[in-house]
């Protein structure tokens, strides 16, 4: 019978080589995720996240590169700052990174609020996409709507004349709200949403509730299994059922009045359109689309135009006030091309080639969206050699994308000139200028907004010289960003128009 002494030293060499294993684990899977800054307990990096949220996850990515990882809570978030990381999300990896992480509002809402851009990706979200494609944005169905924005632009001009003609200053941030609104709630509404309605507060005032608590902090969006006390304590979530339930009540009123509605084809408002196919699959024995899908649609569509349109032209019209030369040059464009017709319309727009490269200078600086709305990974992919695992939320930065001075020469110049020759548009298949996103998340209102705005900046340029109020110069003008989920000016823009003959 033989005895095996085991040396002492072995079990010592056993279990340092188990621990090295592991360290070594360890180490390849800290390879293996972006990297970020260190965090805290519990909170992870939340307090190192200022209001304006897509300026700190600018100044992280010059440290970090242009993919980091950070935690919120209990929230795993990545963050890519580059053109080119924005393609590997947006497109060769979309189909993994194209549903949405449910979030307070989605919980609240008697229906999926902001329904095509934040629905989950499934069957429902693909049927409300074709819709929003194919029948409510096709190019036939804005054409339909141009009478709409050319009266309201021309009712927009002439309140503008009227302060000119006594000097009076005008407050263009509200001037262009309530100009997209009016044109949003007649594509939408038709002649059955009432306009006094709106202006006296309730409708808006209801919106702006809404979008105020979207865009503040949501415990329950970070830590799920406490936040919901959180937003009872705080009330964030009573505010928003109230709001809910009026903006509910606005929408159910207005399509009401559609019962035994009938309208020619091609004359038909957004509701008209959305009921008509709600009839049709209800004849086909589908509950796709049901009454509390089409509010859901048309608060999406209500909200989002009218945000990515005023947005824009409130910071355009400050950075022309800002850059004389770009002002002088893009207005004698206008008046070259439009002469003494007195009006611009739609048809001559497309001949504005300078305007178009001052939108998308606009669009480089200040994108509607500075951060576009988080995705949620599906399934497993890697970006830069980094592996991104599923429930992931991640977030592309076009803000920062916008200052890359790799991609763009003087970043923080406002030079629109950059764009001559250049084949990049608004559309998601260019990286650097994302002002509507990409990919299957792509804005389907795009067409739309753009239309819109260029109209609208065309005749403001071509009608009016514009001054700055009394005893201020271009260097007063404040272009501070407000927080928020859109990229709001901070203070209003006031000008003095002068009439041009």
């Amino acid at each position: 019978m033989f005895l095996f002494i085991i040396p002492a030293w072995l079990p010592l060499l056993l279990l340092l080589s188990v621990l090295l294993v592991m360290m070594k684990k360890v180490i390849e899977s800290k390879k293996q995720h972006p990297p970020g800054p260190p965090g805290l307990p519990l909170i992870g990096n939340m307090h190192q996240l200022d209001a304006l949220v897509h300026q700190s996850l600018w100044q992280m990515s010059k440290k970090y590169g242009p993919v980091i990882r950070l935690k919120l809570g209990s929230v795993s978030l990545v963050v890519v700052s580059s053109a080119e990381t924005a393609r590997q999300i947006l497109k060769v990896h979309d189909i993994e990174t194209c549903s949405r992480p449910k979030l307070l509002a989605t919980g609240i809402f008697s229906y999926n609020y902001l329904d095509i851009g934040f629905t989950p990706f499934g069957e429902y979200w693909k049927e409300v996409r074709r819709i929003s494609v194919h029948e409510l944005f096709s190019n036939s169905r804005v054409q339909s709507f141009r009478y709409i924005r050319e009266e309201e632009v021309a009712l927009l001009v002439r309140s503008i004349s009227e302060s000119s003609a006594s000097n009076s200053p005008v407050d263009l941030t509200e001037k262009l709200f309530f100009l997209t609104s009016d044109v949003i709630r007649r594509v939408a509404f038709g002649g059955n949403f009432e306009k006094n309605k709106c202006e006296k507060g309730g409708f808006q005032r209801e919106i702006n509730e809404t979008m105020t608590i979207i865009g503040s902090f949501a415990a329950s969006d970070f830590f799920p299994y406490v936040g919901w006390i959180v937003a009872r304590l705080t009330g964030l979530k009573g505010r928003l059922q109230k709001s809910v339930q009026a903006l509910d009540a606005f929408l159910q009123e207005t399509i009401d009045k559609y019962e035994g509605h009938n309208v020619e084809e091609g004359n038909e408002d957004l509701i008209d359109v959305l009921l008509k196919i709600e009839k049709q699959h209800k004849e086909q024995g589908s509950a796709t689309l049901t009454r509390t899908h089409i509010k859901a649609i048309l608060m999406d569509v209500y909200v989002g135009a009218i945000g990515t349109s005023q947005i824009t032209m409130v910071w355009a019209l400050s950075e022309l006030m800002r850059n004389p030369r770009v002002l002088k040059k893009v207005q004698a464009e206008i008046r070259d091309v439009i002469g003494n017709k007195g009006k611009v319309n739609e048809d001559d727009v497309e001949k504005l080639e300078y305007l178009t490269m001052v939108v998308k200078e606009t669009w480089r600086l200040h994108p509607p969206a500075p951060l576009l709305a988080p995705r949620e990974v599906m399934s497993q992919f890697e970006v830069n050699g980094y592996k991104i695992y599923p429930k992931t939320r991640i977030h592309v930065n076009v803000w920062a994308i916008g200052r890359d001075p790799k991609i763009w020469k003087e970043p923080e110049e406002f030079l629109p000139e950059r764009f001559a020759g250049s084949p990049i548009d608004f559309k998601g298949q260019h990286f650097e200028l994302l002002p509507f996103g990409g990919g299957r998340r792509i804005c389907p209102g795009s067409n739309m907004a753009n239309t819109l705005l260029q109209l609208t900046l065309a005749n403001l340029l071509y009608r009016f010289d514009w001054m700055l109020p009394e005893r201020l110069s271009k260097e007063d003008i404040n272009m501070d960003e407000a927080p928020g989920i859109t990229l709001q000016k901070k203070t209003h823009l006031v000008l003095v128009p002068v009439a041009h003959v």
